[in-house]
């Protein structure tokens, strides 16, 4: 089962990796100096990604409690 806790160690690496993407997004769309519109369109954008690292973060943590509890 070394395979699913390595596996999914690897996921949730990336999965955090996608949240430090976000946040660096985020800081960029606020100093880009647009108008309120655009900086919230491209939150919005950032906002789908960081659900979408999240629960990659999340299901790597899932296979890394199946792997321990199974060997």
């Amino acid at each position: 089962m070394d395979y699913l806790i390595w596996s999914g160690a690897v996921l949730s690496l990336v999965g955090v990796a996608g949240l430090g993407w976000c946040i660096a997004l985020a800081f960029k769309a606020r100093k880009s100096g647009l108008p309120d519109d655009e900086i919230r369109k491209r939150l919005q954008k950032v906002v789908a990604i960081n659900l979408g690292a999240l629960a990659l973060s999340f299901f790597g943590l899932m296979l890394v409690i199946v792997g321990v509890i199974l060997k």
